[in-house]
């Protein structure tokens, strides 16, 4: 009798959790998520190319990665009891885009005046966005469950978000290493809850780049070395994000008119033409990102910048370093009056870091001497 008892609940449990799962998915649908799966915490087969990834030192600056490299392979050191991830899918595309937008985003790159900053940063910072609807996410199941023991996480945190967003069926790692889905190519942000319950969890989806390798051949600085192979240290998005130092002489010609992240990947990939449209205001454009020109934003001060970048992502690089990045892109620019006066405005700048990439850009465009 008692063991029929103990069935009775199992099952009843298990329904429960059902049920759960099943809100959970709808919920995240109302807070804005595109999709919402649920896998396993396993990260056996990720942690070994994680490892030799490192070793490899293609993690580049970025120290963290090292040294958060034990949490990353191990959820259970975020939260006690891990038992499942919670992946959640935030369309990121503005809501002005029409159906000319990978032509239009191609045109700029091959505008040499033009200031490309890449599409998802052009709308607020999505790290508060994104943490902000799953904290919201995260409440209701709380709200719902006896005990839920959980960590909301978001890019910042030590996850592997692209492999266990691939187990809860959000989407397959594409070539580039970004995730890729059927119906929404590659344009969106990921997010995670790690919990503590038990529930039933979602079959990963099958994979579908097939021999297409565009992606590989877009990239101006040839990071992707190889299939799902990425070289962090020429990655363009790197450079001129998480690259704190001096960019490498060799890749400023290979970087063009992009100031912050790049997308030719992505625009190259075929899967982006189901690209999906952001439901949330929060990565509408701000202060005319996708029509500013190289000379106008160097001229931002420090000030300026701060104010204009407010809530953005762009923010965290600091000035400095966004005066670096425009440098590099004015000394790929055609040469004209506008350009070399722009450069020899910031030639004496306070920054080493900033005065030595105006040298090289002065010189890239035929100025040996200061008029």
């Amino acid at each position: 009798m008692s063991t029929r008892i103990e069935d009775t609940k199992d099952t009843e449990q298990k329904r429960g959790l059902a049920r759960l799962a099943r809100d959970i998915k709808a919920w995240g649908q109302e807070l804005g998520f595109s999709a919402v799966g649920i896998c396993d915490v396993d990260t056996s087969l990720a942690t070994p190319h994680l490892q030799a990834w490192l070793d490899a030192g293609r993690h580049g600056e970025m120290n963290y990665m090292q040294r958060h490299a034990h949490l990353r392979t191990d959820p259970m050191q975020l939260v006690a009891g891990a038992a499942r991830v919670i992946s959640a899918r935030l369309d990121y595309r503005p809501r002005t885009d029409d159906a000319q937008w990978v032509a239009r985003e191609w045109n700029r790159l091959a505008d040499g005046n033009a200031a490309v900053v890449s599409i998802y940063a052009r709308g607020r910072d999505y790290h508060k966005v994104l943490r902000d609807r799953l904290q919201k996410l995260a409440t209701r199941i709380e709200q719902q469950a006896n005990t839920f023991g959980y960590r909301v996480c978001t890019d910042t945190a030590p996850v592997l978000e692209v492999e266990f967003a691939r187990k809860a069926g959000l989407g397959w790692r594409g070539k580039h290493t970004l995730l890729l889905s059927q119906d929404a190519g590659s344009m969106f942000f990921l997010g995670e809850i790690l919990t503590d319950l038990p529930l039933p969890i979602d079959a990963p989806t099958t994979e579908r780049c097939g021999t297409c390798e565009r992606c590989i051949e877009a990239c101006p600085t040839k990071a992707i070395t190889a299939p799902y192979q990425l070289d962090a240290r020429r990655c363009i998005s790197y450079l001129t994000i998480e690259h704190k130092s001096a960019i490498p002489e060799a890749l400023r010609p290979l970087i063009g008119n992009r100031v912050y992240g790049c997308d030719d990947c992505q625009l190259a990939c075929p899967w982006n033409k189901f690209a999906r449209i952001a439901t949330l205001p929060d990565f509408d454009l701000r202060h005319g990102l996708d029509a500013a020109t190289l000379v106008e934003l160097f001229t931002w001060t420090e000030a300026q910048f701060r104010e204009r970048h407010a809530g953005s992502a762009i923010l965290r690089i600091g000035h400095e370093r966004w005066l670096r990045n425009i440098a590099v892109a004015l000394g790929n620019a055609p040469t004209s009056a506008a350009v070399i006066a722009a450069l020899h405005a910031r030639a004496d700048h306070p920054s080493a870091l900033v005065r030595e990439h105006v040298a090289w850009a002065l010189r890239r465009q035929g100025v040996t001497e200061r008029l």
